[in-house]
């Protein structure tokens, strides 16, 4: 991307007349209004997260197993024996790491026997699988980690360099450039989307499969996971309008 937005800076001026017929349309207000649309939505989808995984808390699994106990079980059943099961504080923190191969639990799900732990407990399993199995999108965002912690350091001051720049001489190449670290965090959350849904796919199937869940448990895990995945939309529309809000304040100063 660093390079492609290189070479387009050799070509500023065709790139500027071409940026003003594709983003003509893309307004400050409206991207702001945007914006704030993506930020109630993701809270709306973010309350309905906690109250799903509050309500399903409370139901037992049936085999009665900690979500550590489901999440080993899982990973066994998977013919992975090097990835360990651990605990972490807080709430909803559970995650997969492929630097340590370790599945992290927070205190919800850990010693949890519920329904909504056992779903969270299989999905990050689902990661591990993903990673044992050499799944394309998953290998793709472990390689974007570093891209992207670099980029969303610098991309805010470049912007406010280049728009510094832009109204000394008129020259958008360095706020193009920033648009295009910011991109990268874009492209993180996007990438991030299947990567999700599918754990939360492989986490189901084998619920239902071992019989760990059936019935109205299996659709309570359902549930719960799909709420969480639409946490990672939101976060990607949130990117793209983020995007689109730089391009227009770009648009605004050079007219």
């Amino acid at each position: 991307m660093i390079e492609l937005l290189q070479t387009y800076a050799t070509e500023s001026s065709a790139a500027a007349s071409a940026s003003d017929g594709i983003f003509a349309g893309v307004s400050t207000g409206g991207s702001m209004v945007l914006m704030i649309v993506i930020a109630i939505v993701g809270y709306v989808v973010q309350a309905r997260l906690q109250s799903v995984f509050t309500k399903y808390s409370k139901v037992l699994s049936p085999g009665g197993m900690t979500g550590a106990e489901l999440a080993e079980r899982m990973l066994h059943d998977h013919g992975i024996y090097n990835v360990k099961v651990t605990h972490v504080k807080g709430h909803l923190t559970d995650h997969f790491n492929p630097a340590t191969m370790t599945v992290n639990l927070s205190d919800s799900v850990y010693s949890s026997r519920s329904v909504a732990a056992a779903a969270v407990a299989c999905h990050e399993c689902g990661h591990a699988v993903q990673h044992a199995v050499g799944y394309a999108p998953i290998k793709l965002r472990s390689q974007l980690v570093p891209i992207v912690n670099f980029s969303s350091q610098l991309a805010t001051w470049v912007i406010l360099i280049g728009i510094a720049i832009m109204a000394a001489t008129s020259s958008a190449v360095v706020c193009w450039i920033g648009i295009g670290l910011v991109a990268m965090s874009a492209v993180f959350s996007i990438v991030t989307l299947p990567v999700e849904y599918n754990a939360s796919d492989r986490a189901l199937e084998w619920l239902q499969r071992s019989g760990t869940l059936q019935g109205s448990e299996i659709e309570g895990a359902r549930v719960s996971l799909r709420w969480a995945a639409r946490t990672y939309l939101v976060a990607a529309l949130s990117a793209i309008a983020t995007i689109l809000y730089y391009i227009s304040i770009i648009n605004s100063r050079r007219d």
